[in-house]
């Protein structure tokens, strides 16, 4: 928790924790706790980085007065781009419908990363291809970005192309100074119909700490309800327009396997990536954060395992 509201620690992929500002390890060398290996002693260092123990067990060896100086990693505040998302499809299935109501997950989603990147002192962006051109706002400590939220996110304009994520990526890439290498990359959305690898590729050559956050309602996307029989309304994943439709037995079974496999590809093809993704399957923010803890605590173990 952070100042009372709801929040989960940014674990990167890499890196360990850090100080209270600054929770991402850097790749540069500077003042930190974590140690980042070892070196000669040059005139000019600090004395205070000397390693004695060291120092001695070398002096010791080599017969002569040696001294070792310990080199750490740098603390950074964590930078956080959040992409969204919003496609025509993306604004389903809004009240009085009773499934997953995607604009007000999407809403759920940036304030809890909001107030996590706040917690760790760190820096957020924003991005969307609403209106078919990119809304960015590069990561700071602004806090015009809950103005963002209130604004920005409450807006019903879902307009974006279909290769919204292609688009996305490439402006980021126009931003390099301030989406730089193990910057966090939330990317809200259902990804229905699922992004190529070779999108995913782009941003990993960028370094970036690439996160995934897949949008879907667990009655008709992750799995299809027994509706043979009955007249339904059905939304085109890629055009948004709805379509009424009777169907048999047979094709409620057929589109229930078809949507289940969608997501086992999915999931397996963010796995073939070493991407991490978080499955996000209703609204509530209590649900919210406890997938993104989950997240959180496989990345801890990972980390303790490779080490």
């Amino acid at each position: 928790m952070a100042g009372g509201r709801l929040t989960f620690p940014l674990v990167p992929r890499g890196g360990v924790i850090g100080i209270s500002f600054g929770t991402m390890r850097s790749i540069r060398r500077g003042t930190g706790t974590d140690i980042a290996g070892s070196r000669p002693y040059r005139p000019g260092d600090d004395m205070d980085a000397i390693d004695w123990a060291a120092s001695a067990r070398l002096s010791t060896a080599r017969g002569s007065d040696e001294f070792v100086v310990r080199e750490r990693f740098a603390e950074e505040a964590p930078r956080v781009v959040v992409v969204c998302d919003r496609r025509p499809a993306m604004s389903c299935f809004a009240p009085p419908l009773p499934w997953l109501d995607k604009p007000l997950a999407m809403r759920n989603l940036f304030e809890l990363i909001l107030a996590s990147a706040a917690g760790a002192g760190g820096f957020v962006g924003y991005l969307d291809q609403a209106d078919g051109e990119p809304f960015w706002r590069p990561p700071q400590l602004d806090r015009r970005l809950l103005k963002l939220h209130n604004e920005r996110l409450e807006s019903p304009d879902f307009e974006a192309p279909a290769d919204w994520l292609e688009r996305s990526f490439d402006h980021l890439v126009e931003h390099r100074r301030s989406v730089t290498a193990g910057t966090f990359l939330f990317v809200l959305s259902d990804f229905v119909p699922p992004p190529t690898s070779d999108v995913w590729l782009t941003a990993l050559e960028h370094r970036w700490d690439v996160v995934p956050v897949v949008i879907q309602d667990p009655t008709w996307e992750q799995s299809f309800p027994d509706v043979a029989g009955i007249t339904v309304p059905l939304r085109d994943a890629a055009s948004g327009r709805v379509t009424e439709l009777r169907l048999k037995r047979d094709e409620v079974a057929a589109r229930r396997a078809a949507n289940e496999a969608r997501l086992r590809n999915l999931l397996a093809q963010f796995q073939e990536l070493d991407l991490d993704p978080i499955l996000v399957s209703s609204s509530e923010p209590a649900t919210i954060l406890a997938a993104f803890l989950e997240w959180a605590e496989l990345r801890r173990v990972r980390r303790v395992v490779q080490a």
